[in-house]
């Protein structure tokens, strides 16, 4: 399920939308909060440029609105319903679970975000070797 090639695969590791060869973030740890945000200027396989133009990740933001959401339901539906915990116990549980995994929710939109507009190519790799 998870190969390359796929997009799912890019975007749940963090690697390179074109070539998925390498992470494209500096730290891949979401969690050391100062370089959560930190990118690789380029990819080092494909050359492929991440900040595709200024404020690109800025889109990021309404996909990271969405997946919150997700994480919301999904603490809720596991709180609620399976747990039988009561509507302040499922409510508290949705904040802590956007608390304890806002780091995964900022990355894993960036991730989406881009890859909405970058395709994976399987000889991008080649392509900037030959070049």
């Amino acid at each position: 399920m998870l190969k390359k090639g796929n997009k799912l695969y890019s975007i749940l590791t963090g690697s390179c939308p074109r070539c998925h060869e390498e992470s494209m973030y500096l730290d891949e740890n979401p969690y050391h909060m100062g370089k959560i945000f930190k990118m690789h200027e380029r990819c080092s396989h494909c050359d492929l440029k991440y900040k595709i133009e200024p404020s690109f990740f800025y889109g990021a933001m309404y996909v990271s609105y969405g997946v919150g959401i997700a994480f919301a339901v999904a603490a809720f539906v596991i709180a609620y319903l399976f747990l039988g915990a009561g509507l302040i116990e499922a409510f508290i549980a949705i904040i802590i679970t956007l608390i304890v995994f806002m780091p995964v929710i900022m990355r894993v939109s960036r991730n989406i975000w881009i890859n909405m507009f970058i395709k994976y190519d399987a000889k991008a790799t080649s392509k900037s070797l030959n070049s």
